[in-house]
């Protein structure tokens, strides 16, 4: 039986929700190789100018990823959905290794296969250095505020 990730396409609005609120989960574990097993052996991706094939690749890319950027904390919501696609906005804030803060921002395109695993992702990023004081992503999101939108800023 191949593994799975459910929930799995066709995607209501609810279980994108669901999707879209386990990968960020996930993703603020930080753990690249916990991370890697939502997408397909073969899985593509699309990073601001990186191209990554498979999960080996992707566990290098993440494990460089949350080196550079330190105490990340992501929050992501639902943009869009069509049967195996969801898109979404996201926000995260970062430090880097001089003590800045960042706030990075961007979407997501994901097309998923029938067990659930994520096989394309592509992602769109910009970055802004913040002030400390200005931070709202402090650790992962509070149950009482899944699937709640992101501010524009």
């Amino acid at each position: 039986m191949p593994e799975g990730r459910p929930p799995c396409p066709p995607f209501t609005r609810e279980t994108a929700l669901l999707k879209v609120q386990a990968a960020e989960d996930a993703w603020n574990t930080r753990d690249p190789r916990r991370v890697a097993l939502a997408y397909t052996p073969d899985s593509v991706w699309r990073n601001r100018d990186t191209f990554v094939s498979g999960r080996e690749e992707i566990v290098a890319f993440l494990t460089r990823k949350w080196e550079r950027e330190r105490d990340y904390a992501l929050r992501k919501s639902l943009w869009a959905f069509h049967e195996d696609r969801i898109a979404v906005r996201f926000q995260y804030e970062w430090r880097d290794a001089e003590g800045r803060w960042w706030r990075s921002h961007g979407n997501e395109l994901w097309e998923f296969d029938g067990h659930g695993l994520m096989r394309r992702r592509e992602a769109s990023i910009n970055d802004v250095t913040i002030a400390e004081a200005d931070r709202r992503i402090h650790g992962p999101r509070p149950a009482e505020e899944y699937g709640a939108d992101l501010p524009l800023r």
